[in-house]
């Protein structure tokens, strides 16, 4: 009996997002139109308990790349990148969500610019 060419092309499918996948998020978001990259600072309470795992979890949930870490003035401070629209609900979440525990006063977002490439391949909180 010989396969379908449907079933056939159903069974290939599976491999090809495996592909995709395997060649890591900064490879995917690089295809996906104008990448943007910004600075970050965040003003309020703002440290605590774990802001940056927060920052962490929605800047992977997003599917932006990037790093965040406290300051010692008590701010927050990182740096996005990835492809626009996700840049720009990254902002959002950073100026007007945070972790359930903060309270944003303000957020400054500076050197905002296009790049070529990602710098990152991942999003991390640095110490």
């Amino acid at each position: 009996v010989r396969p379908l060419p449907l079933a056939a092309a159903a069974v290939a499918a599976p491999r090809t997002a495996l592909r995709l996948l395997g060649r890591g998020l900064a490879a995917a978001m690089s295809t996906a139109g104008p990448l943007k990259s910004v600075d970050y600072e965040v003003f309020g309470r703002v440290q605590g308990r774990h802001p940056p795992t927060y920052t962490e979890d929605e800047a992977k949930k997003i599917g932006v790349v990037g790093w965040v870490k406290n300051t010692s003035k008590g701010t927050v401070t990182g740096q996005v990148q990835g492809p626009e629209e996700k840049v720009n609900s990254m902002k959002s979440w950073l100026s007007k969500i945070g972790s359930p525990s903060s309270r944003i006063d303000r957020t400054n977002f500076s050197n905002e610019k296009t790049i070529s490439k990602l710098e990152y391949s991942n999003f991390s909180i640095r110490y």
